[in-house]
């Protein structure tokens, strides 16, 4: 791996465990790798199912086709953890490839914020080794779109500097905490042809109907699905898996069992759920959430993904401001779910379970470059 060179700079001075209570990673269905294929064809047959979307692979059946792994027993530990897929290894790092390699830590894992465990970086690096080849070769396919997406950007004339954008938030992390600024913010990006943050002003008085509604659409957007596997998740304190599906009379919560069962817990009308105001302590932690987000190639790859589903019509700084400020103002929408139906607060601890609930969709977001 000495040629290929990846930011591990998220993972720095950060340890990472796996507590045994939670099987959160077991309630994704992983790919399985066609050099993996015959263990299980030759051990567990049955145990191995064949997906079609979004691409057609193979991958480990799911208890009742919508709980955790077939793998993972009452207890919630791995029966045959030493055979278990690369994609299992990985979690909870992500291997995004665009023009270059950068791994990201999954924030959904409770194993992330302990501070105990192992050192992420030596971990992620010793995973890198281990797929070497198909790094690679999604690093030669992805640099190859990424040309290509450059090139249309700029005979578009929508082309902007990604560090010069990435610089201008970092500038004003602690103005993104802020509802009047996110406000002004996302008013400019739909109405000015280019975004200048330096000219951003936050006002007094904003429509607070109209930045609940927007923040309750992308929040509700993810929850729409009455299919469990594309669906949030949120494993809380107690290590239940908390599932939240949107549905005409409003949001529906229920928590899946070990078994692959759901139980109906609750529901919520989002209509009844408003963006909160976060105390010093909340703002804070929702300011170093930011941070991770503006230095993610993942968040920018979905930026560019959205810039060519507008067939390159609207400026990149203005795709960037706005992608950044929806995904803020979800992720507080979030913040007052999760305080409405399990009193998390609107503090230190509500905005981090906040992020435990929201982060592995972020993740999931479609993106120009792929996780490896």
């Amino acid at each position: 791996m000495n040629d290929i060179v990846i930011d591990y700079s998220e993972l720095m001075g950060k340890n990472v465990s796996c507590p045994p209570e939670c099987g959160m990673c077991c309630l994704c269905r992983p790919e399985v790798l066609p050099e993996e294929r015959n263990f299980f064809r030759t051990n567990h047959p049955s145990s191995m199912i064949r997906v079609k979307e979004p691409h057609d692979h193979f991958a480990l059946a799911l208890k009742k086709g919508k709980g955790s792994c077939v793998f993972l027993d009452s207890s919630r530990r791995c029966t045959i953890y030493q055979n278990r897929p690369a994609y299992c290894r990985q979690f909870p790092y992500h291997f995004h490839v665009s023009d270059r390699i950068r791994v990201e830590l999954d924030l959904s894992c409770r194993g992330a914020w302990s501070g105990r465990g192992n050192d992420a970086v030596s971990e992620a690096k010793e995973l890198a080794a281990r797929s070497e080849g198909r790094l690679r070769t999604a690093l030669r396919e992805a640099t190859s779109v990424y040309r290509e997406f450059f090139a249309y950007c700029r005979e578009a004339g929508v082309y902007s500097d990604q560090q010069q954008l990435r610089a201008s938030v970092y500038d004003n992390i602690n103005n993104f905490t802020d509802l009047e600024y996110i406000a002004k913010v996302m008013d400019a990006s739909l109405e000015e042809p280019s975004v200048s943050l330096s000219g951003i002003i936050p006002e007094a008085k904003i429509d607070m109907d109209g930045l609940n509604e927007a923040a309750r659409d992308a929040a509700l957007g993810s929850m729409e699905s009455q299919d469990p596997l594309s669906v949030p998740v949120y494993c809380d304190g107690e290590w239940n898996w908390n599932l939240f599906m949107a549905g005409k009379k409003g949001i529906e919560w229920s928590v899946l069992d070990d078994s692959g069962d759901l139980h109906a817990k609750g529901f919520a009308d989002p209509d009844d759920i408003s963006l909160p105001q976060l105390d010093a302590a909340g703002r804070k932690v929702l300011g170093d959430y930011i941070r991770i987000l503006n230095g993610r190639d993942s968040f920018i790859g979905n930026v560019f993904h959205t810039m060519d589903s507008l067939d390159y019509e609207d400026d990149m700084t203005n795709v960037y401001y706005g992608s950044l400020s929806v995904a803020i103002i979800d992720l507080m929408w979030r913040s007052a779910m999760l305080d409405r139906l399990f009193g998390t607060g609107n503090g230190e601890n509500g905005m981090r379970e906040a992020i435990i609930f929201y982060d592995m969709d972020r993740l999931d977001a479609p993106t120009i470059g792929a996780f490896v």
